[in-house]
């Protein structure tokens, strides 16, 4: 009877933290665990806040500068601290409470991002000190992503952790629909210092969220940084399966930030469009995003790792390739939504394999060196293109972006393919 009451209570208190194990279900199973409902709404809306956010600094430096590459960078100065930062970031998840590691991150965008609002305001922004600021926000999402993604386990049955990530990832595709077409609205009507107002105060809601947050407490080995930091790129490093997927993420980062690192110079110069149309290109993505993001569990399990990238592959040529030869914003709007799709059947997939066959202990870690490797594949991209596209022109640099895409795509298929199914996954 003790014994009972016993497993009642247990069951009671794992109910009120939202992790009580349950049958696996659908897509939207995840839902049913109160507390990863709550941060899913509440980072909602902060990544609609961050998009906004994107939106306005991308745009602004059109305004600040001709230069394809310095736009181009708006995108790298937001991924190189993911690059530089991010495996230390991913020790710090795993050495101490993830939860207090991401209200410190969201703490600190709060921060750098009403700075950059006030100093928009009074018109005191250059595009370097632009840059600056998107690396200190960078530098907030490197801290906080890894702790942000490892948490998940915290929130939900570890046998619906790959809905629990493509929720997520419906999340931030969402933002991504909404958040430049309202960026670009209110940009329209006031100025970029409003966007970045409400992106500060978009970090509220999540902040309170992880303040009532009272997850299990985990038992924490901790070690001096750097040692951490070598364990996790040992145990990537020596692990077959995931160091082919490493490999495979850094080439698709780099190609696929031909995109999202020309597209204000694009819009702007090529189709000599408005914040509105470049909110406008940036909301049909985030649509494109959702509407793939139900289904990659499904594909995945019907064509496999290799089939589901070769399907985002061929998108985003598409996309690509229709953006270089379009002159008109209208004409290119099917190239956006393309893109949208393509880009979350490549990411999420390749952040899923990732998270399958990681060790808990290791999880953060494994999770940073995977965001350093492809972030910087991105920044490193981003650099590139810009760099071409001052050299050549932007349909140059759109037409490279996907030759370089299938080339690296064709290669490493054969040098380093993906895990076939099962292989390398860590079971719950």
């Amino acid at each position: 009877m003790a014994e009972d009451q016993d497993l009642i209570r247990d069951v009671v208190d794992k109910t009120t933290r939202g992790l009580v194990p349950q049958p696996v279900g659908s897509t939207f199973s995840p839902f049913r665990y109160p507390v990863f409902r709550a941060i899913w709404i509440a980072n909602l809306f902060s990544n609609v806040g961050s998009t906004m956010q994107s939106v306005g600094a991308a745009w602004l430096m059109t305004e600040l500068t001709r230069s394809h590459q310095l736009v181009a960078l708006v995108q790298a100065s937001a991924t190189v601290p993911i690059m530089l930062l991010g495996m230390f970031a991913g020790a710090i998840a795993d050495n101490f409470d993830r939860r207090r590691v991401m209200l410190a991150a969201q703490v600190s965008m709060l921060v750098v991002s009403a700075a950059l609002a006030i100093l928009a305001y009074a018109g005191w922004i250059t595009p370097f000190l632009l840059l600056a600021f998107t690396f200190a926000v960078g530098a907030g999402t490197a801290l906080n992503a890894p702790a942000w993604q490892a948490s998940v386990r915290q929130q939900v049955d570890p046998r619906e952790l790959p809905q629990a990530i493509a929720l997520n990832s419906i999340s931030f595709n969402i933002a991504r629909s909404t958040g430049p077409a309202l960026g670009g609205l209110l940009i329209s009507i006031w100025n970029v210092s409003f966007a970045f107002a409400i992106n500060a105060i978009s970090f509220i809601g999540l902040i309170r969220v992880l303040l009532w947050w009272r997850p299990e407490p985990r038992k924490i080995e901790r070690r001096p940084i750097l040692p951490a930091v070598a364990v996790g790129i040992r145990y990537c490093a020596g692990n077959g399966p995931l160091r082919r997927i490493l490999i495979r993420g850094f080439a698709m980062g780099f190609s696929l930030s031909a995109y999202q690192s020309l597209l204000p110079a694009v819009v702007s110069s090529q189709f000599h469009g408005n914040e509105l149309d470049f909110g406008l290109m940036l909301g049909l993505f985030g649509i494109g995003s959702i509407t793939a993001a139900p289904f990659v569990g499904t594909i995945r399990r019907r064509i496999g790792l290799e089939g589901i990238l070769t399907v985002g592959v061929a998108m985003f040529v598409f996309a690509l390739s229709l953006i270089a030869v379009s002159h008109q914003v209208l004409h290119a709007l099917p190239a956006a939504f393309f893109a949208g799709v393509a880009w979350v059947l490549i990411l999420t997939t390749i952040n899923t394999a990732v998270q399958l066959r990681s060790p808990d202990e290791i999880l953060g870690r494994c999770l940073s060196i995977y965001q350093a490797v492809t972030f910087g594949g991105m920044a490193l991209g981003a650099w590139a293109w810009g760099l071409i596209a001052d050299w050549k022109s932007l349909p140059f640099a759109l037409h490279a972006g996907s030759v370089v895409l299938v080339v690296s795509f064709v290669v490493l298929r054969m040098t380093a393919p993906l895990p076939r199914p099962g292989e390398g996954v860590l079971k719950p």
